[in-house]
């Protein structure tokens, strides 16, 4: 249903006063042309019962948009026996025209104009012959008039609700893009959380575990143990504060560099000194892109960080082959732990999420699976387009 914008006061108040105003012109025109006319002077219905049909006329202005038809043909039928009634009408007519619904229009105008041809009866007027066309003539033409700016009025209004409805929907949209925004901020963050400190803070819980748990170490390895973990402890908030750093910078500042595929044996270094059995083979040939090498680092740090959580005591085998126009293959493997007394730091679960996404977005895939000998294998193909496949991409 077409409901029509509420009208305040004010907006009320002129209608009401044009309606009165254009009545009025209509009243004493009608009075002139009467006392002019066979009668020779208007009759005491011109002064009384004319000007109550047009109050009541005017009154029922004021439900014109809550009963639109009612109203408007109610005031065309009753401005036969009112002139001061003719502006109601009008008004009535105008308004019923914003709608723009021709049926309703054309009953209106139908019956503005039978009245007009009646209220001759009742006012009769000096005419000269021939006039009977110009009678008919004129009230459609005022009709029209009201008709096309009543139309006008309501082609506005849709215009101005459209624009309207467009901006509430646009604003829905920021609203909606803002949300997926933070939400994919959020994302980021706790990603670059759990690459940087995921790993080092799982190599610290190793050695405490360690530390914990062997009664038989002597007083050398007691220290090379509580100087891993103090040492383990210092980098994870190093990088930590890095982290943090980054994200309340500037946004238009350039981040710090990402590592890359040539930090991989820093990092089995560093798990070695953490007291891991890591080996490291496989021939890469030449330097991947950014995003392949970026992202053979994290699935290698992913590794690392799973078999120091789930299996601290397993020989790790970690295999990188690739070269430009094939593919860079990452394979991490870890054999059965025989561990089973050490308490196992808490698995947060979004480790392999946050690394399959990486990976997706390289365009590559990532696979992961127990073994048969009860180990574990980490895989992951990323694309590696030569440097005449990046010119025509």
């Amino acid at each position: 249903m077409d409901v029509a914008p509420r009208l305040g006061w004010w907006q009320q108040t002129w209608r009401l006063t044009a309606a009165a105003a254009l009545g009025l012109l209509a009243w004493v025109t009608t009075g002139v042309a009467v006392s002019k006319g066979p009668a020779g002077e208007v009759g005491s219905w011109f002064f009384i019962g004319d000007p109550l049909v047009a109050g009541a006329c005017l009154t029922a202005l004021l439900w014109r948009r809550r009963f639109p038809l009612a109203v408007a043909l109610a005031v065309s039928v009753a401005s036969t026996t009112s002139a001061l009634a003719t502006g109601a009408a009008l008004v009535a007519l105008g308004s019923i025209s914003t709608r723009r619904r021709p049926v309703e229009i054309g009953a209106v105008v139908l019956a503005y104009v039978a009245a007009t041809q009646f209220a001759v009866q009742l006012y009769p007027v000096e005419t000269p012959p021939g006039t009977f066309w110009f009678q008919l003539v004129s009230p459609a033409l005022t009709a029209g008039i009201a008709v096309a700016m009543g139309m006008a009025v309501g082609a506005r209004r849709v215009e101005v609700r459209s624009l309207r409805e467009r901006a509430e929907s646009a604003e829905r949209e920021q609203s909606a893009r803002a949300a997926q925004a933070r939400a994919l901020e959020r994302n980021r963050i706790a990603r670059e959380m759990h690459d940087v400190l995921a790993h080092r803070i799982s190599l610290v819980a190793m050695q405490a575990g360690v530390l914990d748990h062997r009664r038989d170490l002597k007083a050398e390895e007691n220290r090379v143990l509580v100087r891993g973990i103090a040492e383990g402890s210092h980098l994870a908030l190093e990088e930590l504060r890095d982290v943090l750093g980054v994200l309340r910078a500037d946004p238009g500042l350039p981040e710090p560099p990402q590592p890359s595929l040539d930090g991989v044996p820093d990092l089995v270094a560093d798990a070695r000194a953490s007291g891991l059995d890591v080996t490291l083979a496989g021939t890469v040939t030449g330097t991947p892109p950014d995003l392949v090498g970026r992202t053979g680092y994290r699935v290698v740090q992913e590794g690392l960080t799973n078999a120091a959580k789930h299996a601290p005591d397993a020989r790790i085998s970690i295999t990188l082959e690739g070269a430009a126009g094939d593919s860079l293959r990452v394979s991490v493997r870890n054999s059965r732990s025989t561990t089973t007394t050490a308490a196992k730091p808490p698995a947060s679960g979004f480790g392999l999420l946050g690394l399959g996404e990486r990976v997706d977005l390289a365009g590559g895939e990532l696979r992961h699976h127990p073994t048969r000998d009860d180990g574990y294998l980490l895989t992951a193909q990323l694309p590696w387009p030569s440097p005449t496949q990046e010119k025509r991409a």
